[in-house]
């Protein structure tokens, strides 16, 4: 038999909880007797996701780059489900092209949900993790180690948020709050989908390393982020040859470079270097609620 989770019974908050990455977490984490608090936009499907958990679930719309909304949320979830004992900064959204032909109210966007968001949930669910000697995992990427022409919002918001993790567990160790940092590869999700169908971002996945282009199931992603929050593990890696990137990511820059200056001018030459807007159904969800918000 399996052993007793130690996320049994105790209270986790996962933003961006409506598909992807965040809803194949919260299937996980439910499956271990936690009780679950999902965050983000689409409330119709949080609600979805929160209905077919197998234990206690609540579902709270909320725009996470607003501090007073998400501080509402922390008191929701403290009322409903008792003091979070894990949180995951999941939500993220993505656009790709060349820098000067992005929006740019779409780029600062990419960075808004991805860093400052993360951040302003670190700061609405600290206090219950002081309480707990809780634990704060953020989602980052391949891209927080090894940044990539084309997605440049995207990349400066991954590294940024590795920044911030980093930054957070010097602060908060002493308190008894853990916080690791997962870097996750493609992932099969609508996101990774959506970027698919633009030229730009297939051939960008298409040109990288055979290891480093394949795509992994989000349920395979969802478990081994689970074990890592089980354990409170610094870093956790999706897959696991990610860690070999981090001696050698002083060198990935001027790797990039040399294929860049071959597959660009190829790119350009054919007029694939189209604007993709925001990525996948989340990403579109996301612009909506902004926009609307505006």
């Amino acid at each position: 038999m399996r052993s007793r989770s130690p996320l049994a019974d105790h209270t986790v908050v996962v933003t961006g909880a409506a598909r992807g990455v965040g809803a194949a977490l919260a299937h996980e984490i439910a499956r271990r007797g936690a009780r679950m608090a999902l965050l983000g936009h689409e409330k119709a499907s949080l609600k979805a996701v929160a209905e077919s958990l197998p234990g206690p679930a609540l579902a709270i719309e909320v725009d996470i780059t607003d501090p007073i909304a998400l501080a509402a949320a922390a008191r929701t979830v403290r009322t409903g489900l008792g003091r979070p004992s894990a949180v995951v900064a999941n939500a993220g959204i993505a656009e790709g092209a060349p820098f000067l032909s992005t929006d740019p109210a779409a780029w600062r966007r990419v960075i808004d949900v991805n860093l400052t968001g993360s951040a302003h949930t670190a700061r609405a669910f600290l206090p219950d993790l002081f309480d707990t000697a809780g634990y704060f995992l953020q989602i980052a990427s391949l891209a927080s180690i090894g940044a990539v022409p084309l997605m440049s919002s995207y990349c400066a918001s991954k590294a940024g948020a590795e920044a911030f993790a980093h930054a957070l567990r010097a602060e908060v160790a002493h308190r008894g709050v853990a916080v690791g940092i997962a870097y996750l590869n493609w992932t099969d999700t609508d996101m990774i989908r959506d970027a698919d169908q633009f030229a730009v971002l297939r051939e960008l996945r298409a040109r990288m390393p055979r290891p480093a282009r394949q795509v992994y199931p989000v349920e395979t992603v969802a478990a081994r982020l689970v074990r890592g929050l089980e354990h409170r593990r610094t870093a956790v890696y999706v897959p696991a040859w990610l860690r070999l990137t981090q001696p050698v990511r002083a060198a990935l820059p001027p790797v990039v470079l040399r294929v860049s200056r071959r597959a660009l001018p190829q790119l350009e030459a054919v007029r694939a270097c189209e604007y993709t807007g925001p990525l996948g159904a989340g990403g579109q969800a996301d612009h909506a609620a902004s926009t609307r918000e505006r």
